[in-house]
Parts: structure tokens; sequence; C-alpha cells
């Protein structure tokens, strides 16, 4: 073969290896932390899957926690991260294509839990570790780490309550906007609100929302038009980003001075909370979760014993019996802000106190 021949096969050579790699880079859509993706060995590999990046924690909170932890416990551990981006398919190809780049443990926050089961047992079929994290997911995982989801129902439903005050009678009705059902968290919360307020409030509307704020804007809306502007008493919303949705139908429907819950602690939901139009949220301080589910996730990949940490059991959807690690919530009303978020380092003052919310803030003694 001439040179010229060789120089033309080389390039030809080059240039479909790099459609090769760009194309492999794009199939898998997984973004890697900042240590750089895992080694294909993967002897010291973890990966960090999240459901969705709507949801303002997850990417902001969770995964730089995360991340910054399993680094401290653990500095020559390579990191990979996907987010499903509300896809539970997109979940599984995640899965998978982490299994395939040889990562050894993998904390999951499931889109779905029990439409990732079948990912998980694959994973686990070839010796992958699988950490569900907060929310429990099906199949054979090795530890859960999460609050107590029933808790915060109850945190949820007694503020409610607290809320009402003396209004608060079996004849008030209220009106319930869950999360995703296909969510087990959402189920708990559920469960524990219910167990708060059946019986002292009359739950005249419940649906769900599907953690989406849109989607539960238009069933305040719907529930409006069912029981009257007049007859809503409260509002149960699961979480903040739909609380954000509801408040902003009542205030479209000229509603004002009801009370109206969340979860997440999302500075939206401070604000709101701060301003009037939010009566109160749930505090899952999200360092001490992320934290907990990377020290598992070091362990497992070490070889260690995490019964110390794991104390309690539950059983998930598909009746496995699954080893748990269950932080405590807050509940977060104007009256504590400051003791709370604010205290932990969440959020400044600044941050909650922005714009138009800093005479708000000064009324509220918070700034």
């Amino acid at each position: 073969m001439n040179a010229t021949m060789r120089r033309v096969v080389i390039g030809a050579t080059a240039v479909s290896m790099a459609l090769s790699i760009a194309a492999c880079g794009k199939a898998g859509d997984d973004k890697d932390s900042d240590s750089g993706s895992s080694s294909s060995s993967g002897n010291k590999s973890i990966g960090l899957l999240l459901p969705d990046s709507v949801t303002a924690r997850y990417e902001k909170f969770d995964k730089p926690y995360f991340d910054a932890k399993v680094k401290a416990l653990c500095s020559d551990c390579k990191l990979e991260y996907a987010n499903a981006a509300a896809d539970s398919a997109k979940q599984a190809q995640q899965v998978s294509s982490m299994v395939t780049k040889g990562v050894k443990v993998i904390v999951i926050s499931a889109q779905d839990s029990a439409a990732i089961k079948s990912s998980i047992q694959s994973a686990v079929d070839k010796g992958v570790k699988v950490v569900a994290y907060d929310r429990l997911a099906q199949g054979p995982v090795s530890a859960y780490v999460s609050f107590d989801n029933v808790k915060v129902g109850e945190l949820q439903g007694q503020a409610l309550l607290d809320s009402l005050g003396a209004k608060a009678t079996p004849k008030a009705k209220v009106v319930m906007i869950n999360g995703d059902d296909a969510d087990p968290n959402a189920g708990q919360f559920k469960e524990g609100a219910h167990k708060a307020l059946d019986g002292k409030v009359d739950i005249a509307y419940e649906q769900s929302g599907l953690w989406k704020d849109t989607v539960a804007a238009q069933k305040m809306s719907a529930a409006i038009t069912q029981l009257g502007a007049k007859n809503i008493a409260g509002v149960y919303a699961a979480n903040d980003g739909m609380a954000g949705g509801i408040a902003n139908t009542l205030k479209g429907a000229k509603i004002s001075g009801i009370p109206l819950t969340g979860q997440d602690a999302e500075l939206a939901g401070i604000q709101r909370i701060v301003a009037g139009t939010q009566s109160s949220t749930v505090y899952k301080a999200f360092k001490p979760e992320a934290e907990a589910a990377a020290q598992l996730a070091v362990d497992l990949l070490e070889g260690k014993d995490i019964k110390s940490l794991a104390t309690e059991t539950l059983t998930s959807g598909s009746g496995d019996k699954v080893p748990s690690q269950l932080l405590t919530p807050v509940s977060v009303t104007k009256a504590n802000i400051k003791d709370t978020v604010i205290k932990d380092g969440l959020y400044t003052v600044a941050d909650i106190c922005a714009g138009e919310y800093a005479a708000a803030c000064k009324t509220a003694g918070i700034q």
C-alpha cells in the first residue's frame, strides 16, 4: 500500500472511531460528575440516578451533597450521574448504561418504583448493589434511605388543622391534591395526611396532581367549580411545586386567606409562606439524606456491614425486605423559618427576602 493510500485509510478509520464515540455518548444521555466518568473496570465506581429536573431539590441540593460526601469518603471513587427527566423508560436505560460502564453501586431515586424493578433485578444479577434513595424502589435493593414519609403526611395534615384553628370542623371542606401514584412516597404522604385529617374535616375533593404544578392547578380549578369558591376551607398540596400551581389558581379565583400546605421547603414555597399565600411546608434536610446515601453506597462498595446505619426494615411494593435508614422531617411555618432553613444554611435571609418579598419579611420578623 502506498503512502497516499495509507493516509486515506488512517483518516477514514479516525473519523469512524470519532463518530462511534460521539454516538455512544449521545445514546447514554448521562452526565458525568466533576470527577469524570468511571473506568471500564469500575473497581470503585458509584452511580447516582435522580428522577426529574422539575423538582428543584435534586439538581440543586441532592446531587452536589451526594457527590461531595462520596469524594470525602472515597477520594479515588469514580462518580456517574444521570437524570431521568421524569421518564421511567429513560431511567431504565440509564441503569443499563451504568451497568455497562462497570458501576458497582447504583443509588437511585425511582421515577416509577414498579417499572424500575426489572432493571434493578438485572443490575443485581450482574453483581451491582442498589440503594433506593428517597423513594423505595421495587426489586432486590440492598438498602433504602429516606424520611419517615407517613410522618411527613401527618405533619402536613396537622399543619393544615393548626392553620384552620377553630374552623377545623367535620363540615369544613378541604381539597386534597396528592402526588403521583407511581411514586410510593405519594401513597405514604397521603396515608399520613388522612390519619391527621380524617374525621376532623371533610375532604370534599381528592385527586392526584402527578407532582406537576400545571396538573395541580387544573385539579384545583375543577375543585373550585365543583365545590364553590366560598366553600373551600383549605387545601392540602403534597409538595411545594404543586402548591405553586394551586396558589396561582386560588389567586385567579380571588380566594385568599385559606391554608395551603406543601413539602420540600423549596425557596418559592418558603417565599409564599412569608407572603401568606402558602401556610406551611415540610423540611426534609437534603444534606443529611444525601450524605447518608453516600455513606451507604461507599460502605457497600467496600464490602462493609451496613446494619449500624440501616437500622429499620421496610417492605417494598415487590415484597422485598429492605434495610432502611429513616430521617426525621420538620414542619415549617412562618414562625420557624429562621430556626430551620435559615439556621441550617439552606437559604440566606437575602435569598428569601429578595425583591417583592422584602416587605413581607420585615413584617414576619425575618429581616
